[in-house]
């Protein structure tokens, strides 16, 4: 049995780690049957050859009997600044036996206010004329080119080890000796600013060289005063008028010695060939303004002028915690349409996020090209409605080199086709590539089963996820809003873990979902909060207390659950003192009901109140978690009088719910909120419903969730694959069917008796509806984990064959270990596969017309090692499995053998 996957603070080997007593976590894989940790211990020292001398250990935990190797906190001695720390850990088996041992590192960040040295810098007005940006149609007017920072320094030795440490106000490239520094994009990335600004650590130790050095960076407005949201005003007021660096250069020599280069008026500043940027509107570069060896030592600097020391003291500097953006692949174009002479369209074959980068030959000086994105097509042209006020626009006016190569640095838009006008020449697709950027979280999950139809809609939400996971969850990443909207984001939350590890992007997102709460409790409907600053709308507020919850649930994460605690009870006790008859009718902001449903309207006091409910529930629960318990028998009585108020209210004695909406069924049925003796009716009208509509669904972005998981637990499964089957307008394959590869926003973006949608809001990129992503990996494919189960400590893989499948496979990589299950039907036998990581067991259920017929090989179940139990149930048969890998063979469920 070994360890493998460390990770301090869910990340491996991270860089510049600002908790001071982090978390250290580590899975467990083994080809043994049973295999499971009874104890482990962790040993760490600076140097990685002294984790085997135990006088030079600066920790050792000794041996400690736990099962578990979730998110151990540090607890040895007090952590230093800017220092490497190397960990073991060795763990024993479920016997006491010695097992396997690995090891990682981490190193600090600058965990001390007083580390700081640097002062922010930025354009000083009065040293130099104000430079316009270019006034041209394509790009509106923008306040001033981005920063080009530079300064000099001398170095008597080469360090053995030099860090930077840089943020921005805006987004930023560091440079240093003329080359990029590191691999992030759109750094620092969007926080609630006025509460934290991230900074970034990198390992600068090879760039630097003996004599005259050069560092430098580019500064342009991003999130900090850019276009924010879809304000049509210039909303650069958000957090401040200009942008503006801060960093630190701290190297240290074999000697002992240190140098330390900040941030200060010895700086100095000049605008260049980036002539405007922004993160909606595009890029605009003049190759023509570039200062040659302007991030070099000896560049001749007249033209450069002395900076401004904006401030002082750094503010609210936080330790990037998570997986920042990056460039994670590249996508070749698949076809080049020339349109007229010097004008392309140009096809990737795939909705993606990023920029593109376009390789250009011969072009004479002074040539513009100008760059238009877009994600559709209307008769062979650029479809851009739907942008609204966002340009997506990209210009580059050549330099006259023989070669160039344009790339956009501080923008990013969402596009499949890219029109190129003015290229000189003939484009090939060679010549151009789209650059695919997004957090880059672990990918974690993977499902695929026997229809095509099926694997493309797992394959648009994935897209979907990728799109919208950029600096925070966004809603779509064309126009001009990608906000991080709340509801959004609980909705979704359980596919993007399926998918992806996003444990520390989605704890790090919530500090700013509770910064941004007010002072009566109420969550706003996005985060950061941006262009609306009203109360949240239920269900979207409820993303505060929903993603906290699921993040314990998935991840066993307790810190995350204990600090937004407060915060979770306040919007509970906010909607209570507004609504002490307990049905949520006053404080609903903008309450958008079942958003973007199809043909009926769901009552909003409905929706509302059952959100009240559930919210209610979780934080009970979470009470209960963290041992606050006159909490939660406060919550759960609360709890009880809403479901009660409910049932009064909304469920009537033949089991309809008012408004009689798939979705008021749903939320009902899936929160608890029908009285048992009316259950089997109100599942009975829901699915009346969709037979009624030739197995059409009418849900919006609350309900679509819900859709399937409901059916299949009350034993309509055949409704959720038929569903799941539709080609018909509306449905997930009515989008595919026309050439879709994300997740649209809307079932009707495009249809074929209408066209487009209105462009005042319509998205191809919007993962909202791709919610049934954790359906396909929990119930088609069967991995799930049972009610009291954290972190997938006690499996429950309950495969469901149907529709029109006749094999279907996941796996996912949870918090303990690779988590397996599949199944496939031939011949009237079904074949079940799983996969159970060490410390984990597991109940299987195996869905057979026959429990008797269930066989591992040629021997029956029950003795096999690993199998700690069969019996009949009303799947067909249950068995509770310890940890290893398992091939099981039944009969086929009647259903479909």
């Amino acid at each position: 049995m070994t360890p493998y996957g460390l990770q301090t603070e869910q990340r491996c080997e991270p860089l510049g780690v600002g908790e001071r007593q982090p978390r250290l976590s580590w899975k467990l894989e083994s080809d043994r049957r049973g295999a499971a940790q009874s104890a482990y211990r962790i040993t760490a020292a600076e140097r990685a050859a002294d984790l085997d001398d135990p006088d030079r250990l600066i920790w050792d935990s000794g041996r400690r009997e736990s099962p578990d190797g979730l998110l151990v906190p540090w607890d040895g001695p007090a952590l230093r600044s800017a220092t490497r720390y190397h960990w073991r850990v060795q763990v024993w088996d479920e016997t006491g036996s010695p097992a396997g041992s690995a090891q990682s590192w981490f190193e600090t960040g600058l965990l001390h206010h007083e580390d700081w040295t640097a002062a922010w810098i930025g354009r000083d007005p009065a040293a130099q004329p104000h430079v316009d940006p270019p006034g041209e149609e394509d790009l509106p007017p923008m306040d001033s080119p981005p920063l080009y920072l530079r300064r000099e320094f001398q170095l008597e030795h080469t360090p053995v080890r030099a860090r930077l440490y840089a943020t921005a106000r805006g987004v930023y490239e560091p440079r240093l000796n003329g080359e990029r520094v590191g691999d992030v994009e759109l750094a620092p990335g969007w926080t609630e600013y006025h509460h934290r600004l991230q900074y970034q650590t990198y390992d600068v130790t090879t760039m630097l060289r003996t004599g005259a050095n050069a560092i430098a960076a580019i500064v342009a407005d991003g999130w900090w005063c850019g276009y924010v949201g879809f304000d049509r005003r210039r909303p650069a007021r958000h957090y401040g008028d200009q942008p503006a660096l801060l960093a630190q250069l701290v190297m240290e020599f074999a000697d002992g010695s240190r140098q330390v280069v900040t941030t200060d008026a010895s700086w100095s500043e000049h605008p260049g060939a980036i002539r405007a940027a922004d993160l909606l509107m595009g890029e605009y570069v003049d190759r023509r303004w570039h200062v040659p060896g302007w991030d070099r030592a000896g560049c001749p600097d007249a033209r450069f002028v002395a900076v401004a020391v904006l401030d002082a003291t750094p503010g609210p500097l936080v330790a990037e915690p998570d997986h920042p953006v990056r460039v994670v692949t590249e996508m070749p174009a698949v076809e080049v349409t020339r349109r007229a002479s010097g004008r392309y369209v140009v096809d990737f074959g795939q909705n993606v996020v990023g920029h593109i980068r376009l390789t250009l030959r011969g072009a004479p000086e002074g040539q513009r090209i100008v760059l238009r994105h877009a994600e559709m097509l209307a008769d062979g042209e650029l479809y851009v409605a739907n942008l609204r006020t966002a340009r997506a626009t990209d210009v580059y006016v050549c330099g006259g080199d023989e070669v160039e190569v344009f790339e956009p640095r501080f923008t990013f838009h969402g596009f499949r086709y890219v029109e190129i006008d003015n290229h000189p020449g003939e484009l090939v697709t060679a010549d151009i590539v789209a650059r695919v950027a997004h957090n880059d979280l672990p990918w974690t999950g993977r499902f695929r089963c026997s229809d095509p139809m099926v694997n493309q809609l797992q394959s648009n939400i994935t897209w979907g996820q990728r799109g919208n996971f950029v600096a925070v969850p966004t809603d779509c990443p064309q126009r001009d809003e990608r906000l991080g909207w709340l509801a959004d984001a609980q909705i979704f939350a359980p596919t993007a873990g399926r998918n992806a590890d996003v444990s520390a992007f989605l704890a790090r997102w919530m500090r700013d979902v509770v910064d941004g709460q007010d002072a009566d409790g109420a969550f706003r409907d996005v985060a950061p909060v941006v262009s609306l600053h009203r109360e949240a709308a239920p269900a979207w507020g409820d993303a505060g207390v929903i993603i906290p919850w699921y993040l314990w649930r998935t991840y066993g994460d307790r810190r995350v659950l204990a600090d937004s605690f407060d915060a979770m009870r306040a919007w509970v006790r906010h909607i209570h003192r507004h609504n002490p008859d307990l049905r949520w009718r006053n404080r609903t902001g903008n309450s958008y009901g079942d958003w973007l449903q199809v043909d009926v309207t769901t009552e909003r006091e409905v929706l509302a109140t059952a959100y009240f409910a559930h919210s209610t529930h979780l934080v009970a629960q979470a009470a209960e978690v963290l041992g606050r318990s006159d909490d939660a028998t406060e919550l759960r009585q609360l709890h009880a009088r809403i479901r009660d108020a409910f049932i009064d209210s909304y469920v009537h004695p033949d089991g309809t719910v008012e408004g009689g909406t798939q979705t008021a069924y749903l939320l009902a049925l899936a929160f608890g909120l029908v009285p048992q003796r009316l259950v089997a009716a109100a599942v009975g009208h829901l699915a009346a419903d969709i037979e009624k509509r030739d197995h059409r669904l009418t849900t919006g972005f609350v309900g679509v969730a819900l859709l399937c998981p409901v059916l299949t637990e009350h034993g309509r499964t055949d409704l959720a694959y038929a569903l799941l089957h539709q080609t018909e307008y509306p449905s997930w394959g009515y989008s595919i069917r026309h050439g879709a590869t994300t997740i649209w926003e809307r079932w009707d973006g495009w249809t074929d008796h209408a066209g487009f949608q209105s462009p005042a809001m319509n998205s191809f990129n919007h993962y909202s509806l791709g919610s049934v992503g954790d359906w396909l990996y929990g119930r088609v494919a069967g991995i799930d984990q049972t009610p009291s189960s954290v972190a997938y400590r006690e499996l429950l893989l309950r495969p469901q064959p149907g529709g029109r499948l006749t094999w279907a496979h996941a796996e996912q990589e949870t918090a303990r270990g690779t988590v397996a299950c599949g199944w496939s039907i031939a011949d009237n036998r079904i074949t079940v596969t799983a996969t159970v990581p060490p410390g984990s067991t597991a109940v299987l259920q195996i869905p057979t017309a026959d429990p008797a017929s269930v066989r591992e090989g040629d021997a029956p179940v029950a003795g096999q090692p690993g199998v700690l139990g069969v019996e009949p149930s009303a799947a067909g048969a249950t068995l509770r499995l310890a940890s290893g890998r398992y091939t099981i063979t039944a009969a086929a469920p009647d259903a479909v053998s």
